[in-house]
């Protein structure tokens, strides 16, 4: 059924995502368990089904019919974090906006927290073209004069979204949707929280608070108070349509989803969830992770991903080897190392970031790896120097097999082991008490 895979030979090849190219691995095949995503084949002509989808959207009129050619129109698109084909759809949203004049056209970066992205790595993400004939901001949370207040969620955050974005005629919203860490599910309204919203409504948002809360995690949106809040959020914005694409192992679009936020966010949802949740029928000794390559392994921020990955099937004392590039660093930008090294180990960061009054952004991230290390051991393969491994808690290896033959020494008794190999594509879940 595709569910996972166990290997029969005496040793398994494993390619696992890592940066650009990948990185090949060779494992004994006792007790080796291998976690994949159900493949899904691309989309056999891409540009026509991502226009037909336009044409025949879900829960909403065609989008031609939603705008006028005096409308002013605003574009969010995923920061270069996402895998998401921007080079592709954003050029084909233009074309069938063309009968909107280019100066009345917006496109915002949807960076929430992270660090601008330079011109050149917006040519590479939208194509040179567009760069150079449409407007593009990158969304800065914190500038707070750019922001727009709209009141209070239910749940008391205070709410500011992009004041471009707002005072838009027509707001669309494009993304990719995979399972989330603690938002359920990427894509839909995450585009506005926390894509373009400023940094006290995504402080609130993902507070210690909302993380804690046990439905905040992998592949639950309905009953998830952050995801609900993220919603909210969104709805209040007026979105006019959504572009959500899903992808598969090689990055090929195997599904568009478009027109009503809710309704077609939902089916999307559906979709990504038959691929990427795997039902597993015992926790691991070990687990291998991956970040899913480039672009998703840029940093070790965004690795804590993979990182949570491995966590919801490894055993409480066991090991996790995450597989992670990190050609862009801890990164600079943040405060994601600053809070890992105001304490000591693990333990001490949580009781930092879970006490009252602290508040800094970014330790959604902290928190979320010193939660996963309480749990088990994490070792990084990366480009990382050692020093820098070290000094955010995690145990640097140079050789993966070298790494697994010592600790199943250690374990002993023929430890069970799995490896994701495209990391937090897939999320594996236990279908039974183990």
């Amino acid at each position: 059924m595709g569910v996972f895979f166990e290997g029969f030979m005496e040793e398994v090849n494993i390619k696992l995502s890592y940066g650009r190219k990948g990185l090949d691995i060779t494992l004994p095949e006792e007790g080796l368990t291998i976690i994949e995503p159900e493949f899904v084949p691309g989309l056999s002509d891409e540009r026509k089904a991502f226009i037909d989808s336009l044409d025949h959207p879900i829960g909403s009129p065609p989008l031609k019919e939603l705008i006028k050619a005096k409308d002013t129109v605003a574009i969010v698109f995923s920061d270069i974090t996402r895998p998401v084909p921007n080079r592709k759809i954003i050029p084909w949203l233009l074309e069938v906006l063309s009968g909107v004049s280019k100066d009345r056209i917006i496109l915002i970066n949807a960076t929430g927290m992270h660090r601008a992205n330079t011109t050149e790595e917006l040519a590479e993400m939208l194509g040179e073209k567009v760069v150079r004939n449409y407007r593009i901001i990158n969304h800065d949370a914190q500038k707070e004069e750019e922001m727009v207040y709209l009141g209070k969620t239910k749940a008391g955050g205070d709410i500011w979204v992009n004041g471009n974005y707002i005072r838009a005629d027509v707001k669309i919203l494009t993304g990719f949707i995979e399972p989330h860490f603690f938002a359920g599910f990427s894509g839909g309204p995450k585009s506005v929280l926390p894509g373009i919203c400023g940094e006290q409504t995504i402080m609130h948002n993902h507070g210690a608070n909302m993380l804690n809360n046990p439905k905040a995690d992998w592949g639950i949106t309905r009953g998830n108070p952050l995801w609900e809040e993220i919603r909210e959020v969104a709805l209040m914005t007026g979105p006019t349509f959504i572009i959500n694409v899903t992808l598969n192992k090689e990055k090929e679009i195997s599904g568009v989803f478009s027109g009503n936020m809710d309704s077609a966010h939902q089916k999307g949802v559906e979709f990504a969830r038959k691929s990427a949740m795997r039902a597993v029928p015992h926790l691991f000794d070990l687990v291998i992770t991956t970040n899913s390559g480039y672009p998703l392994d840029l940093n070790l921020y965004q690795t804590v991903k993979g990182m949570s990955a491995a966590s919801q099937i490894v055993k409480k004392g066991g090991a996790i080897i995450c597989v992670s590039e990190c050609s862009d660093g801890i990164p600079e930008h943040g405060n994601y190392r600053r809070i890992l090294q105001m304490g000591k180990n693990p333990a001490e960061i949580l009781k930092i970031v879970s006490s009252p009054g602290f508040s800094m952004f970014d330790q959604w991230e902290a928190q979320i790896q010193a939660e996963i290390q309480t749990k088990a051991r994490v070792y990084l393969y990366s480009e990382l120097p050692e020093k820098e491994v070290v000094s955010c808690h995690l145990e640097p290896i140079k050789n993966i097999e070298d790494t697994v033959a010592r600790i199943k020494k250690e374990l002993g008794n023929s430890p069970r082991i799995a490896v994701l190999p495209e990391g937090p594509m897939t999320i594996p879940y236990l279908s039974q008490i183990s």
